[in-house]
């Protein structure tokens, strides 16, 4: 039998696979935009679904910066050892 994950492990493995997803969800946001704007062709006058379209993945790949920056900046400080009682 393997023995059990402590807390610490536990946490450390949530974190991976919440920041894994984010990154795999930025990602694709991102090529998604880049191959719209490249190979897709489109007339001279935007049509209106794709201006509002444009502006719901804006703030969408903005909101995934934050929140991938957020998590993988402040990982590692709230979990500091603690010191043994004396």
């Amino acid at each position: 039998m393997r023995p059990r994950h402590s807390n610490e492990e536990i946490k450390a493995r949530l974190i991976f696979c919440v920041g894994l997803g984010l990154t795999i969800t930025f990602i694709g946001v991102i090529f998604t935009l880049l191959y719209g704007l490249l190979f897709v062709s489109q007339p001279l006058d935007q049509a209106p679904n794709d201006a509002e379209a444009w502006a719901v993945v804006g703030p969408l790949a903005l909101f995934l910066t934050g929140a991938l920056s957020g998590l993988l900046a402040g990982n590692g400080l709230k979990d500091k050892t603690k010191d043994p009682p004396v």
